[in-house]
């Protein structure tokens, strides 16, 4: 079995249903695989800036629970001004 030092992360990139409050807080809802399936957050622990450790890079941190098991969720800022996209979802994939 390889531990987890051993082994090696990258960012996946995922379509996340989105909620955004009234407030302007955007809370994830729902995570979609590539191939289809999709797993109802069931509840955003916290939100934070903070560094994907395993798989580089950064953004807001959420810490969601999935099937009653926290999970990381990473938004990460779209960095061109003029890209219409705010951003893009991505988990650590080892």
């Amino acid at each position: 079995m390889m531990t987890d030092e051993a082994r090696v992360y990258r960012k996946k990139y995922v379509d996340v249903e989105v909620a955004f409050r009234s407030d302007g807080l955007m809370l994830p809802r729902a995570l979609v695989w590539d191939d289809g399936r999709r797993y109802e957050i069931d509840r955003v622990r916290a939100v934070q800036s903070a560094p994907a450790l395993k798989a580089g890079g950064a953004g807001d941190r959420y810490t969601v629970m999935i099937c009653g098991r926290e999970r990381y969720l990473f938004f990460e800022h779209s960095v061109n001004p003029d890209d219409k996209r705010l951003g893009r979802w991505f988990v650590e994939a080892g």
